[in-house]
């Protein structure tokens, strides 16, 4: 009987996990539904200036080459 259990007891956590994380996507897709879009920019004003400072730094490295 206990060399029964131990192949159970193997596949517990790869199943466990499974569903744990069909779950987790499930629920997932409910909240984005109910909240819009998830990358609107209105809720990432940070993104928005990081973005803007990434394209300030581009153009100057720009510059810089482009003189040297």
């Amino acid at each position: 009987m206990p060399q029964v259990l131990y192949p159970l007891l193997l596949l517990a956590c790869p199943i466990g996990m499974g569903l744990m994380m069909w779950f987790m996507t499930r629920g997932g897709l409910h909240t984005s539904r109910r909240s819009g879009s998830i990358d609107s920019p209105a809720m990432h004003p940070e993104l928005d200036e990081l973005r803007r400072e990434v394209a300030a730094l581009r153009a100057a490295q720009k510059d810089t080459h482009e003189t040297s």
